[in-house]
């Protein structure tokens, strides 16, 4: 393994990471994609359209990553989601912080960089903001906190905390067969639910989900095999390339827009250097400005007024600091960690909708009381 070259390796994981966030902007931008939407319809409106798109995406990440783990391709306990630790209540508290923000900003992390490649200047400000709560849950005041508190509590799982290797402990099965079975089970499932109706068989509902699903799974590829290497030659230990946690990742809207606030604020320090992350920040991005200036949708959008300014930097602050917190937003663990089937990836999300529809309600109220 000594002729590895880690440059290279390197290089193709951040070019088909950003070809693939590319893909995830134009398709987001397409059909609507949005789980704070998605929400906000079936609260507000009873629409379930976005929702099934929602819970299409979902089968097809569950889908992919999990018959990449039956093929052997990928494990994972290399990823951040299914270690053995479950830190059930950071899970539960950041998840609900974190829905709350999300409505308070008009959108989660990834909808504000769609809007942001759509002229909105107010996802600018979103994002900015989100970025500095973020990189301080991670690194800096708000760090001290998280890990003294929330993250005291736990529950040990020594095999892992995804349903396929609990399940395979538990029954004496290998992983892989567990994770093929389960991993077909849930998407089989979910798929089922969203045909169920006539909406989710519009062609939105299909291309938004499908192309989304698909594009977390193969991120998912592109760090836990293509960026994979057995033997590091500088330190003689397996690594996965380009990415800043050091194990395989997928897409996700928090830690990595502190991550790429940091870059360009220490761009001159050669210490940091682009990740997955980071380049997929800015595909997102990319790919939504292209599809808004093809499809003529893309048009300067600022804030109504202080009001709004405050409730977006609230927003922002609560969604950076939830994220971090819970390890993920509603792609970071919506999509991407509930695509491992673990349990604290199902928490999180669980309380990201909790915290989303409780700040309807808190909008709703507010409505009517100037009203």
């Amino acid at each position: 393994m000594d002729d590895v070259d880690l440059d290279s390796v390197a290089a193709r994981v951040l070019w088909a990471s950003f070809a693939l966030a590319v893909v995830f902007g134009a398709v987001a931008q397409r059909t609507r994609f949005c789980t704070m939407g998605a929400i906000s319809d079936v609260v507000n409106v009873g629409d379930w359209s976005r929702a099934r798109m929602w819970a299409l995406a979902i089968a097809v990440a569950v889908l992919g990553f999990n018959g990449m783990v039956a093929l052997g391709w990928i494990e994972a306990r290399n990823s951040i989601y299914a270690g053995p630790r479950l830190l059930w209540l950071s899970s539960l508290l950041g998840g609900a912080m974190f829905g709350f923000g999300m409505v308070l900003a008009s959108g989660c992390g990834s909808k504000n960089l769609v809007r942001l490649g759509g002229g909105s200047l107010k996802s600018l400000v979103v994002l900015a903001m989100l970025g500095v709560s973020a990189f301080a849950t991670m690194r800096g005041i708000t760090a001290a906190l998280r890990v003294n508190t929330v993250e005291r509590v736990f529950v040990d799982l020594p095999p892992g905390q995804d349903l396929p290797t609990l399940a395979a402990s538990a029954f004496g099965v290998a992983t892989p067969t567990a994770a093929g079975l389960l991993g077909t089970g849930v998407a089989v499932a979910l798929l089922a639910w969203v045909l169920a109706r006539p909406e989710g068989r519009s062609a939105e509902v299909l291309w938004g989900g499908i192309g989304i699903g698909a594009v977390v799974a193969a991120t998912w590829w592109v760090s836990g095999r293509l960026g994979f290497v057995a033997e590091d030659p500088n330190t003689l230990e397996s690594v996965f390339v380009a990415t800043n946690s050091r194990r395989m990742e997928s897409l996700s809207m928090m830690a990595p827009v502190g991550y790429a606030l940091d870059w360009v604020l220490y761009f001159s320090d050669q210490a940091k250097v682009l990740t997955l992350g980071i380049v997929t920040v800015a595909g997102v991005a990319v790919g939504a400005a292209v599809m808004a200036l093809a499809e003529g949708s893309f048009r300067w959008e600022g804030f109504g007024g202080v009001e709004d300014l405050a409730n977006h930097l609230v927003g922002a602050t609560c969604m950076g600091v939830g994220g971090v917190v819970a390890l993920g937003c509603t792609v970071g663990q919506g999509l991407s960690g509930v695509s491992t089937l673990s349990l604290g990836s199902l928490l999180a999300l669980a309380a990201i909708v909790g915290g989303a529809v409780a700040a309807l309600r808190y909008q709703g109220w507010r409505l009517d009381r100037m009203a």
